[in-house]
């Protein structure tokens, strides 16, 4: 008798568990806080496993929710060029190429140094390929004014 009391208790538990699960997850849900994150890199292709993190990171951000902007300077700028993106590959993930194009399909947006550019012979046309634009130091300060969090890679 006290087993089949106690089955029956269990039963009953097991019937309201899926709600409980429901309502663990759904307070998860509205405690996510969604953020602004500006993400900055001055890796360059000598690096390609380093010169993937803000891309594939940024990637991982965005695909959870995050707001996403991405500031590059110095080497990393060269990584605008799709030829280039296309064969700087990290250990272990895909082409930054690749990265770029999923960042582009989630309107990501990304700057690349006007300075540095056309230091290094970065055109508008490099940039189109993933939405990017040229910034400048007010860029830079509006988005660090922006962000929720900055990130250095």
């Amino acid at each position: 008798m006290a087993r089949r009391l106690f089955l029956s208790r269990l039963a009953q538990l097991a019937v309201g568990l899926p709600f409980v699960a429901a309502a663990g997850s759904l307070e998860a849900q509205a405690t996510h806080k969604e953020l602004k994150i500006l993400m900055k890199s001055a890796w360059g292709s000598d690096d390609p496993t380093k010169a993937a993190f803000p891309f594939s990171h940024g990637l991982a951000l965005a695909e959870v929710g995050h707001e996403v902007q991405i500031y590059l300077l110095g080497e990393a700028v060269v990584l605008m060029r799709k030829t280039l993106a296309n064969q700087v590959t990290p250990v272990g993930w895909p082409a930054v190429g690749e990265t770029l194009d999923k960042l582009s399909a989630r309107h990501v947006q990304i700057y690349a140094c006007g300075a540095c550019s056309r230091a290094r012979g970065v055109t508008e046309a490099d940039l189109s390929n993933y939405g990017a634009k040229f910034g400048n130091p007010a860029i830079f300060v509006s988005l660090v004014e922006w962000a929720d969090h900055v990130i250095t890679e």
